[in-house]
């Protein structure tokens, strides 16, 4: 009797004892746990600091500091002054500033098009078995690894209203041609001819390697059920190439929106402004009429545009890229 007093007296203290050893035993497992995931944090930001650590201080730091500027009026020389967002109001009913927007929003109407067709076509005749694939690959390609200085000199010269190569070809015809980067109306597509070529070649290769990923059967199939070149291209290419087009589109508008170095070697934003681009823009306010805070606002004005379009164009290609 009392043998069985005492162990049912002990079950409790036996329970107690597992319980508590239970505890311990869980509480040392989330405490490894925690400290495996410390651990690998530590080693991802062991890897990532020599590319972190110059991208925070090279470009996220100055963004901040922009921003930080954009709400001051400042020379570059003398004490900021607070105006708040006032830098932002003169800039929207600024008409230069106006006018540098549109003529941003022009230059990707023209623009993209010209590149993205031109890319396309490009990419589906060197995609065939053409004599000297590879070196024309190469050839359409070498534009985009050259200096856009060069590229807008060279293009300044055929250009050239007096003894230029396009004027002199279309003379040959019997057309006279345009005063291109000297005309008004002409500026802003001369610069546009341009930046189409030079970047041809980088949108060809992005649809050419999209291209290459379509798997031949469907062709195959389609050529056995009677589908001719057009149907294939329509209803196979296509739809197959939405990914490449979607990289092409969201990367051609970020860089329309951020054009500035053939403007700046080809126009300088002339003739009477016809040509004057946003960041062109922000390069006179800044180091022409020294108005440091008022350009640092309106990059801000054109990052949160960039950015806008960016998020709806994400937003937007669930419903039609195709990425089976």
């Amino acid at each position: 009797m009392s043998v069985g007093l005492s162990s049912a007296s002990m079950s409790p203290v036996a329970g107690s004892l597992d319980r508590t050893k239970g505890s311990c035993s869980a509480g040392a497992a989330r405490r490894g746990r925690r400290a495996s995931r410390v651990k690998y944090a530590l080693i991802i930001i062991l890897f990532l600091a020599p590319s972190a650590i110059p991208l925070v201080y090279f470009t996220v730091y100055p963004m901040f500091s922009a921003l930080w500027v954009s709400f001051h009026k400042w020379n570059l020389l003398s004490d900021m002054t607070w105006v708040g967002v006032g830098n932002y109001i003169d800039l929207i009913h600024d008409p230069l500033t106006q006018r540098a927007f549109l003529n941003s929003v022009l230059y990707i109407v023209g623009y993209f098009p010209l590149v993205y067709v031109g890319g396309l076509g490009l990419a589906i005749a060197l995609n065939s078995a053409v004599p000297f694939r590879n070196f024309l690959r190469g050839v359409y390609f070498l534009p985009v690894v050259t200096s856009w200085i060069v590229v807008a000199l060279v293009w300044r010269w055929l250009l050239n209203p007096s003894g230029g190569v396009a004027n002199y070809l279309l003379s040959l015809v019997g057309v006279q041609g345009p005063g291109w980067w000297t005309d008004p109306h002409w500026a802003l597509p001369s610069i546009i001819l341009a930046s189409a070529w030079k970047d041809l070649g980088f949108v060809m290769v992005i649809l050419l390697a999209g291209l290459q990923s379509i798997p031949q059967d469907l062709y195959e199939a389609a050529r056995v059920d009677g589908a001719g070149w057009w149907a294939r291209l329509r209803h196979i290419t296509f739809p197959m190439l939405t990914p490449s087009t979607f990289f092409v589109t969201v990367i051609s508008l970020i860089n329309g929106f951020q054009v500035f170095d053939q403007v700046y070697a080809m126009t300088g934003g002339g003739p009477a402004g016809a040509s004057t681009v946003v960041v062109e823009r922000v390069y006179d306010l800044t180091f022409r009429y020294s108005q440091a805070g008022t350009a640092s606002a309106l990059s801000w004005m054109l990052f949160l545009l960039v950015l806008l379009v960016t998020v709806v164009q994400m937003i937007g290609q669930r419903k039609w890229v195709n990425y089976a």
